[in-house]
Order: structure tokens, then C-alpha cells, then sequence
């Protein structure tokens, strides 16, 4: 078994490389990336003799396909839309079974902020993504789209509720990823880089879809805050969430939902230093007139602000997972819930982000290299991993101290 995991030199992606890497069925774990020292880098952390580095611009058609040829399944961990369609496409047009973690459904790519998307001359965003699905479905490819934390796990608990109910009402994912809460007033906006922060960005300035009294409705994103405590595996803490784009197939695959909203989590008082920034236009992507030259408020903003959000030596972060899904079994009211709470690994120095996204993606990988997953075409995560594949999954993160808590409460 051999899988290449595209934008291996990166922190996820080095994550889902170093899962695949202690599987003993997998031979080969490939890393794709723009420089050769940052793969060598991985390489030599990872360890082992399974690492092999391709230095190599998988924006072009044919190094990107030639490269593809060579392995069995693979794994998409890039930060950008412009790359993860190109990636997407190419495998699906070489064949290759692949996983993608970014929180877009490619079957209904996302109108705001494109990034660089670069569609076929003629086609608009919904015939693209529609062309993909099909496309896939004839070469006989299985393309899991968004998997990793959220959207990931998030998609797999709340698809397993709602197979548990007889009749689902409403699906509620709240999940996020924060510094432990230690280092959170050492950082502006008690925030720390754990994913792309110009993509997290994108995700509080765009809008999205939720639903609402059984209508499909577009918001803005951050808004709908909720405050609620966690107070299971031991914590008690108070934290809130508001509404992103972060998992973004549910609203077309589980159409019988009256109300569906997925919320990204922070610590308290996050969400009013974003909304100071916003107010004050430093968000914006538009360019701003600035003495003799223009700027873009944002990337300004990121220049600025990025070097403090980064972690201080020593510092980890922390991944919650609080959802909530609702509806009726044998005639009665009741909800089921899921619950994370999962920390960094000091010994190892894999953040509780890599953890929760990165290994979710390589067990799907390894599903995909075994054959366990049937369905063909762009297939989000409810749709894919259930039944004994879903214990199964439970398992695997449980042998990686990764744990979800399910509780059944009648209303």
C-alpha cells in the first residue's frame, strides 16, 4: 500500500504522514511540497525508511498526474482553494482515491472568496463541482471530501446521531480549536495559530448557509454566538461559538434537518476583538489608498498580527467537540450528543489541531487504501464512514487517545 499525501511539508499534512508511517501495512508514505528542506525536515522527524519527498509544483497537469500514477490512495492538505480543486481534479482524472480536508464541499463550491479557484472555460461553480462528482463516479473514484476535525469528525457523529433517530429535527456542531487556556491572554484575540490564519479569516468574513425553521437561509458568518460550558472528561470551562462555514455538505446531504447551523469555538472575548477589526475595515481584501500606494487592510493585518499569534515555546493548544442533535426514537423526544476535549502531544510535539484533523484523514486514507469505502464521487463523511466502519473509526481514534463521548438524554 503506498500514500502520497499532498502538502506533506505542512503541519496537518506532516500529521497524516506520521500516522500513516507507523501502519504496517503501508510501504510508502509520499510528501509533496514546494521546498525540498521543509520535506527533508518532516522526513527526518517522522524517521524510518517509508518517507519518500517529491519536490514538485502539483498545479501542473502533467508532473502532477505522472507523480499520482505511483501511489494507491491520497490525502489533500493544502490551505487554499486554488490548489485543493487543481489537486482534487487531477487525481480524479489519474484515478486516485483521495481524501480532502479543507471545509468546502466540492460538489458545491463556495461563490464567496474564491482564492485563485480556476474554473474550465464555460463552466460556472456548481457545473464544476457537479462535473467533478460525475467524473469521479465514471473513472470509479472515491473522493472523501472534507474530512479531518471540522469538517470531519463533526460530519461522521452528527450522520451517526441522526442514523440513530428515527426522525432527526435539528443538528447543532459546535468545534475549534484554542490555546490551552494558560497561554490564551498571552496572544491577541486569545487566539493561536493552529490551522492558516488568512483562511480562518476568510471563513469569519464570508457568508454561509444554515437552516432555519426547515429553510435553507444565508447568514453571515460569526454570527448566532452561543456561550455554553464544557464540563465533561474532568473540565469546566466557559466558552462560546458562532456560526462558520465548516461543514458545509450537511446542508445537501441531509435535507430532512429543520435546523442545522455548524459553530466554530473560542474562548471568551474572541469574537468581540473580530468584530472590532471588521468594524474598523481591517478584514477587507479590497485595496485601500494608502499615502502614494494601496494595500490590502487584511494582509496588512496579517503581516502585523501573525508573528503574535504564533505559539511561544512550550505553549499547546487544546481541540473541543460539544454537538448536539435532536429528534424523535419509539415516539419520544430525545437528543444525543457528542463530546472532545483533546490536548496536545508534548512528547511527540503534535498539537491537539494535528492530532484531531491530521489522524481522522490518515485512518480515512488507510480505508481508502483497504477498499472499506464503496461509494463512488465526491463523498462527504456522514456518507461514508458508518455502520461498523463507523466503530471502527471510533476505535482507531480511541487507540490514538482520541475520544468521543456519546450521550443519549430523553427530552
Amino acid at each position: 500500500m503506498k500514500a502520497l499525501v499532498f502538502g506533506g511539508s505542512g503541519k496537518i499534512g506532516s500529521a497524516v504522514a506520521w500516522d500513516l508511517a507507523k501502519d504496517s501495512d503501508v510501504e510508502v508514505v509520499g510528501l509533496t511540497g514546494r521546498h525540498k528542506d521543509t520535506l527533508e525536515k518532516v522526513k527526518r522527524w517522522i524517521g524510518g525508511k517509508k518517507i519518500v519527498t517529491h519536490v514538485a509544483d502539483l498545479t501542473d497537469r502533467k508532473a502532477a498526474t505522472k507523480l499520482m500514477q505511483q501511489y494507491d490512495a491520497g490525502a489533500i492538505a493544502v490551505p487554499d482553494r486554488r490548489r485543493s480543486y487543481k489537486i482534487a481534479q487531477f487525481a480524479i482524472e489519474a484515478g486516485l482515491d483521495i481524501v480532502d480536508m479543507l471545509e468546502e464541499y466540492h460538489r458545491r463550491p463556495d461563490a464567496y472568496e474564491t482564492e485563485g479557484l480556476q474554473l474550465p472555460k464555460g463552466m460556472t461553480l456548481n457545473k464544476y463541482g457537479d462535473w467533478l462528482h460525475k467524473t469521479a463516479v465514471k473513472n470509479g473514484v472515491t473522493f472523501v471530501d472534507g474530512q479531518g476535525f471540522a469538517p470531519g469528525l463533526s460530519n461522521v457523529t452528527c450522520g451517526e446521531a441522526i442514523r440513530k433517530l428515527d426522525a432527526a429535527e435539528s443538528a447543532v456542531a459546535r468545534v475549534g480549536g484554542i490555546p490551552a487556556k494558560q497561554y490564551a491572554l498571552k496572544h491577541p484575540l486569545r487566539y493561536m495559530i493552529t490551522w492558516t490564519f488568512e483562511h480562518v479569516l476568510r471563513e469569519y468574513m464570508i457568508s454561509l448557509y444554515v437552516k432555519k425553521d426547515g429553510k435553507v437561509v444565508e447568514v453571515p458568518a460569526i454570527g448566532d454566538r452561543e456561550r455554553f460550558r464544557f464540563d465533561k472528561f474532568g473540565k469546566d470551562e466557559e466558552l462560546m461559538c458562532a456560526v462558520t462555514p465548516g461543514m458545509p455538505s450537511f446542508i445537501y446531504t441531509r435535507p430532512q434537518l429543520k435546523e442545522f447551523a455548524e459553530k466554530t469555538v473560542r474562548w471568551p472575548g474572541h469574537w468581540e476583538g473580530v468584530d472590532t477589526l471588521k468594524e474598523c475595515g481591517l478584514l477587507d481584501i479590497t485595496p485601500h489608498k494608502f499615502g502614494k500606494t494601496k494595500i490590502v487592510p487584511r494582509e496588512f493585518l496579517l503581516s502585523m498580527i501573525t508573528p503574535r499569534l504564533r505559539p511561544l515555546k512550550g505553549e499547546t493548544d487544546v481541540c473541543v467537540m460539544y454537538n448536539t442533535v435532536k429528534g424523535k426514537k419509539n415516539g419520544r423526544d430525545v437528543k444525543i450528543e457528542y463530546f472532545m476535549w483533546d490536548e496536545a502531544d508534548r512528547k511527540n510535539g503534535i498539537s491537539a489541531m494535528m492530532r484531531v484533523t491530521g489522524f481522522p484523514v490518515a485512518i480515512t486514507t488507510k480505508f481508502l487504501l483497504e477498499g472499506k469505502i464503496k461509494e463512488k464521487g465526491i463523498v462527504p463523511p456522514e456518507d461514508c464512514i458508518y455502520g461498523p466502519l463507523y466503530r471502527r473509526f471510533v476505535k482507531e481514534l480511541e487507540k490514538r487517545d482520541i475520544v468521543i463521548l456519546e450521550e443519549k438524554t430523553a427530552l
